[in-house]
């Protein structure tokens, strides 16, 4: 992957996360959360309309976001996506795994816990 070496490439189910944890700040459409997800993590993660979109319309499926039409920045007709109380519920618990996860590949890599 030239020119993406510097990149972290998302590990499976951390762009759902991301996704929920971006709503929280209210609705918004897709070209929207990416934008945000790139620039909170100082464009080191890059999201793909190819994994997004998927990603957007199975969250929607299992109840955890709601969406609607509307006008987006420049006029046009978007589908805004917001976070329901399950998708709430389900960020805790993602959240929380993450962590979990996050400080066990911290001990394996020998770095102390903070």
């Amino acid at each position: 992957m030239a020119g993406k070496s510097s990149r972290a490439e998302m590990l499976q189910g951390t762009l759902d996360m991301l996704i929920l944890r971006t709503l929280v700040l209210g609705p918004a459409h897709g070209h929207t959360i990416a934008r945000n997800i790139e620039q909170t993590s100082e464009d080191v993660l890059v999201v793909e309309q190819g994994s997004l979109y998927p990603a957007l319309h199975r969250l929607e499926h299992r109840g955890w976001l709601s969406s609607s039409w509307g006008p987006s920045e420049n006029n046009r007709k978007a589908k805004f996506y917001k976070l329901t109380p399950a998708g709430k519920k389900q960020l805790v618990a993602e959240t929380s795994r993450w962590r979990q996860m996050a400080a066990a590949i911290g001990r394996v890599m020998g770095e102390a816990e903070e």
